[in-house]
């Protein structure tokens, strides 16, 4: 566990996939492993990856909506509830932190707040509980306190779409990843910085999607960073649109 907890301490994504630790194949750990050089421009960067239409993002991968029934509707409304009723005490941030919660990139001001348990994340890999996610999301409220709004489930990376829709509908929300990464050299965190007409020549905002390209631009193309990732915003809103995020968008992420 080691280089994936050093990996944890760069990049913000990578403690949200925990889950995946245990029960990734060679192939997985060494994308992982990738990311072991990588700085907190890596770090903001992908935090920022999950604001906006993720649809449309080449970096990103959703799961396909399926067709929606009235039985995924009724399941998705009582993993909400499940969820109100066994979170709502960490709406008080310092009951969570007692629990074993801990705030990611303290200090830095962020749309969204990630309070993460190791733990239940690493649990998250084997089964699902709606009661324990791998992260807690406050926004900032009134004062600089922090208000919960909702939390971040993970899942392995080779978890099929079946065994996704039995955590949580597919017909209600997708899951997403993060893939087709260019990321400069290990070792050369400085160009972080480059630019080609204008766009960053690296990370999510990169027009930069294959490994051909990032060959060219003398990168290291990582397919596939993370494992899939779920927001539920339960107590944001009380509009499911807003809860599952709109099937395709997260724009509560930067509200």
């Amino acid at each position: 566990m080691t280089k994936l907890a050093a990996a944890a301490t760069a990049v913000i994504v990578a403690i949200w996939v925990a889950t995946a630790c245990r029960a990734q194949t060679r192939a997985d750990t060494t994308e992982m492993d990738a990311m072991d050089s990588t700085d907190q421009h890596a770090t903001h960067a992908a935090h920022e990856a999950m604001s906006g239409p993720m649809s449309l993002d080449p970096h990103m991968t959703l799961t396909p909506l399926r067709p929606r029934s009235p039985a995924d509707s009724i399941r998705a409304a009582q993993l909400v509830a499940q969820m109100r009723t066994a979170l709502v005490r960490y709406r008080d941030v310092r009951a969570a932190e007692a629990d074993g919660f801990r705030k990611f990139l303290p200090g830095v001001k962020q749309p969204i707040y990630h309070f993460t348990n190791w733990r239940w994340a690493l649990r998250a890999g084997r089964r699902f509980d709606p009661t324990r996610p791998t992260s807690l999301l406050y926004r900032e409220g009134p004062g600089g306190t922090l208000v919960l709004a909702g939390a971040m489930y993970t899942a392995p990376a080779p978890m099929s779409l079946d065994a996704l829709d039995q955590r949580i509908p597919l017909s209600v929300a997708r899951w997403h990843e993060h893939v087709n990464w260019c990321l400069p050299p290990r070792g050369k965190r400085e160009r972080w910085r480059e630019t080609r007409d204008g766009k960053p020549l690296f990370g999510p905002k990169s027009p930069i999607a294959t490994a051909d390209a990032c060959s060219a631009a003398g990168g290291r193309f990582v397919p596939r960073l993370f494992g899939w990732m779920m927001h539920v915003m339960a107590f944001g809103s009380a509009d499911p649109n807003v809860i599952w995020g709109g099937g395709s968008e997260h724009d509560h992420m930067h509200q």
